[in-house]
């Protein structure tokens, strides 16, 4: 029924796919580690205290709050939902997103693996220039009516609910620390969706994309004629929308990035693909949901318009100085299997996670879990189509 050819290609790429998990595996489970510590271990009272105003305090706090926070988009609007029902201003809450997707350990881990110390550097320095010109763009555009309806809105459906406890005594608790395993767990049932999807969708696309497509996406076959700023600006115009077509956030678009950097989409239009996984539609619906559709759409223009000038900043400025990173890995150099570092360091976190999952069996909890918003039937059905078309490849592998 199909050729020789193609079953080569569904195994090639299957391959690929299961490649970028076992790059990454070590790194997920070591980021979300630290971050199950944080948020068992700090106690977050009085945050919308000090995130309760506009002031350049109480973003940096914000930034700050993010950055130890999850990096699962969904749980990132989550958050910044519950800030703003307990008081935080609507700067604050949108800086507490763009940290807490953009500044997290975990991505910073996986942006190193895939794409290199550079873009690691790039990655933090353009994540403070974003927070920074979002808030310049809130602060002169801030629609109050619209913003004290979705403020009603949000409070009327708020829970109840404190975080008062001495974190020394948690920390040296057996309970703490089952409280630990808990909160890992819970992290990776919200992310687990977003990250196979994002995996699967990059391996396939890295082998089943010709190049000549994203050359004429992003102009690469016009260097010759173009200028190079033209380009860039092309390039960070683009690079949000290929990035809500692919409908994955979260730590899911950084192997896709790698596929888009091996095929040389330039450093303005890799930047501009990674900082847009809040730009997603199922996020933005979330945020309809949330806020009202007038908010959520305002929201997404926000950080669309600070996305742009965020990579054409960072694009710029590098440029000047003569550091652009130019990512020097391939798709086929990280999804090598061999016996390495990270072969062992994968054995050695598999002892962590089953630590964890122990720790989570014992731990006693009230029954409720986060909240998994934008979980629906969408999500629902690339999540199994996913399962089906590496399970089928794995198969392909086995026998091709």
């Amino acid at each position: 029924m199909f050729s020789s050819e193609f079953w080569n290609i569904y195994a090639e790429a299957t391959k690929t796919a299961l490649g970028f998990f076992w790059k990454a595996g070590w790194a997920f489970v070591l980021g979300y580690f630290i971050s199950a510590m944080i948020q068992t271990f700090v106690p977050k009272r009085n945050l919308t205290r000090v995130m309760g105003k506009a002031s350049p305090q109480s973003i940096l706090f914000a930034t700050g709050f993010g950055a130890v926070s999850s990096s699962c988009s969904f749980a990132a609007l989550a958050a910044a939902r519950a800030l703003l029902s307990k008081g935080a201003h609507f700067i604050a809450a949108v800086a507490f997103m763009f940290a807490s997707t953009n500044l997290v350990i975990e991505l910073g881990i996986l942006i190193y693996i895939f794409l290199g110390w550079q873009y690691l550097a790039a990655e933090i320095i353009g994540g403070l220039i974003l927070i920074a010109i979002s808030s310049v763009l809130i602060r002169l555009t801030y629609p109050k009516s619209w913003m004290q309806r979705a403020r009603e809105k949000v409070e009327g459906e708020a829970e109840s609910g404190t975080d008062d406890f001495d974190w020394r005594q948690r920390l040296v608790s057996r309970e703490g620390w089952q409280m630990v395993g808990h909160t890992f767990v819970m992290d990776w049932l919200m992310v687990w969706k977003e990250v196979l999807i994002g995996f699967v969708v990059a391996g396939f696309v890295s082998v089943l994309v010709p190049p000549a497509v994203w050359g004429q996406i992003f102009l690469i076959d016009m260097t010759s004629t173009l200028p190079a700023w033209v380009i860039a600006v092309e390039n960070a115009l683009v690079a949000p929308f290929v990035a809500a077509a692919t409908f994955i956030g979260s730590m899911g678009n950084i192997p896709l990035a790698t596929v888009l950097a091996s095929n040389g989409v330039m450093f303005a239009g890799l930047m501009g693909f990674i900082y847009s996984d809040l730009m997603v539609p199922p996020l933005v619906a979330v945020n309809a949901k949330y806020y009202g559709y007038r908010v959520a759409l305002y929201i997404a223009g926000i950080m669309y318009i600070s996305i742009v000038a965020t990579a054409l900043i960072l694009s710029g400025s590098f440029a000047l100085l003569g550091i652009s990173p130019e990512s020097a890995r391939t798709v086929t150099d990280i999804v090598q299997f061999q016996i390495d570092y990270t072969f062992w360091l994968n054995l050695a976190f598999m002892a962590v996670t089953a630590s964890l999952l122990f720790l989570a069996s014992k731990h006693k909890h009230d029954g409720h879990g986060h909240n998994m918003e934008g979980d629906g039937p969408i999500k629902r059905v690339a999540t199994a189509g996913a399962i089906a078309v590496l399970g089928g490849g794995v198969l392909v592998w086995a026998f091709v």
